[in-house]
């Protein structure tokens, strides 16, 4: 892909001379949104991705997001949940029941989507290579800024001033009421798309229902994953497979 992923545009400064604005990060984040409703609800074969991440998120030409690599994608079932004893995902973006009790349904692409919101908000990567006991991850962040109403302390501070402060507050709490603890409390991606684009009011849901352990859910994760991907920055490899293989470019391309 032209623009290689939007890991590499968002994190790799270093490597990467491409500046993102912020119309260009709303539209990516709306445009990844609206892929992730096709996936679960408008498409025929309707699936979760299960790795939904800035390395899977690649890039055109014209900075245009296509949502790539379905290796782990699973069909939806007659029934709406699935129990499974294979847990497959990237640390930092995966949903906490199906880290801890591999019940996946759509919801945990709904996290997946928060935490990558987060993080084009923020232009910063969600995980550590070595975590230590100082660290604090964009969720613990945005939850403790809100709190605290700074949530444009979160924001990318490459952007300086250059950003629509209703858009960016929009995103953030959206991205919160996505990485809710508890999957019943997450909206559906078609919500998330009208919510972004400022059609519906967002939910105020309150962020101590449904929580886990912390402790608990790292150790769950760690014991059941099976299927990690290197850290962006070691990787960072294109995908055959992408969401435009499955519909129309002007379904996750248009502005909001």
């Amino acid at each position: 892909m032209e623009n290689n992923s939007l890991a590499h545009a968002l994190f790799d400064q270093d490597e990467s001379k491409m500046e993102i604005d912020w119309p260009t990060r709303q539209r990516i984040c709306v445009g990844i949104a609206r892929g992730l409703a096709f996936l679960h609800e408008e498409t025929t074969l309707k699936m979760v991705h299960r790795d939904i991440k800035a390395a899977n998120i690649l890039l055109d030409s014209e900075l245009t997001p296509k949502i790539s690599d379905f290796g782990l994608a699973k069909l939806n079932e007659k029934e709406n949940t699935h129990i499974s004893t294979r847990v497959a995902g990237t640390l930092g973006y995966m949903a906490p029941e199906y880290a801890l009790w591999g019940h996946l349904t759509y919801k945990a692409d709904v996290f997946s989507f928060g935490v990558l919101a987060l993080e084009i908000i923020a232009g910063k990567n969600n995980m550590k290579s070595r975590p230590n006991e100082d660290y604090v991850s964009l969720l613990d962040l945005a939850v403790v800024l809100k709190e605290k109403g700074t949530l444009m302390d979160l924001v990318d501070p490459r952007l300086g001033s250059d950003f629509n402060k209703i858009e960016a507050e929009r995103m953030i709490e959206v991205s919160i009421l996505c990485t809710n603890q508890s999957p019943a409390f997450r909206p559906t991606m078609s919500e998330v798309v009208n919510m972004l684009e400022g059609h519906t009011i967002i939910k105020e849901i309150d962020m101590s229902i449904g929580t886990l352990e912390d402790d608990l859910r790292l150790q769950a994760v760690k014991g059941n994953i099976e299927h990690t991907q290197p850290p962006h920055d070691s990787v960072i490899h294109q995908s055959s497979s992408s969401i435009y293989d499955l519909y129309d470019n002007n379904q996750i391309s248009e502005e909001s």
